[in-house]
């Protein structure tokens, strides 16, 4: 009997829990509710398989509990039970992955009006590039990436010359427009990740991956590495800053384009008298 009252105080303190926990999702800031709505439709078909499984438990071990003179049959198959149980299971685990494919074709379909902003994850720090005037991101090579060139950029691609380099930690976009983030990592792997966002994706050396998103609220968002990424893991963070649009502007217009950084570090290197 203490055993049955254990069981079902379990699952009547993990309900309770559950829902008076202090511990949720952050504030929602953009357009992936529908990934919150499928966590939520995890959490309710595993917690009430939980529940059920749990309280069977207590039910059989008070049901068949030992008694003077009882004897246990033995039953090696139970078709009908079997059936029930494929078809529940079957049944559980498709309304579990169906919404979850579905967020994830419209995760990976990025619309077209979506603009593009490239992150650039290294030890232990992010970088931001967005295309210029012409609207085209320059093309990279990770063989020209050094301490003067650390995105890569090609100085004979036209495309490149007007892209905006934002070499700190702080990212600003304007509020409802979709776009598109090119990740990228020098070294290790890393994970761009907005808990407020709620999409996120691996940097992978060598590879360029990506998701999309909307803004939909005006704020400081703090960036986080999501993925173990070497011993100051912990403190490679930054800022995503939600803005309006004329403030967007203002701030993107206060960083120098690739071939304005070019020219400034070959004046540099010309000054540096001759030994």
């Amino acid at each position: 009997m203490i055993l049955v009252i254990v069981l079902v105080l379990i699952v009547v303190g993990s309900v309770i829990f559950s829902f008076t926990s202090p511990w949720w999702f952050t504030p929602l800031a953009s357009n992936w509710g529908a990934i919150d709505t499928t966590l939520i439709i995890t959490f309710v078909i595993t917690g009430i398989v939980f529940t059920a499984v749990v309280l069977f438990m207590a039910y059989a071990i008070f049901r068949y509990r030992h008694k003077e003179g009882s004897r246990a049959d033995y039953e090696p198959e139970n078709k009908k039970l079997e059936i029930w149980l494929t078809v529940l299971t079957s049944i559980g685990i498709i309304a579990m992955l169906a919404p979850g494919l579905i967020v994830w074709d419209q995760f990976i379909t990025v619309p077209k009006e979506a603009k593009v902003v490239e992150v650039l994850g290294k030890q232990w720090t992010w970088a931001f590039r967005f295309p210029g005037k012409d609207g085209k991101l320059g093309t990279v090579d990770t063989r020209l990436i050094n301490d003067e060139n650390p995105w890569g950029l090609i100085p004979g691609d036209p495309n490149g010359q007007d892209d905006l380099l934002v070499d700190d930690s702080e990212l600003h976009l304007p509020i409802g427009k979709p776009y598109k983030l090119l990740l990228r990592s020098t070294d290790v792997l890393h994970d761009f990740y907005v808990p407020q966002f709620r999409a996120k994706m691996d940097l992978v050396p060598g590879l360029v991956t990506y998701f999309w998103f909307t803004p939909t609220k005006i704020g400081e968002f703090e960036i986080l590495c999501a993925e173990l990424c070497g011993v100051a893991h912990s403190e490679m963070r930054g800022l995503v800053v939600i803005d309006e649009e004329p403030a967007f502007q203002e701030w993107l217009n206060e960083h120098p384009t690739f071939a304005q950084e070019t020219a400034l570090i070959e004046a540099q290197v010309s000054e540096v008298p001759n030994q």
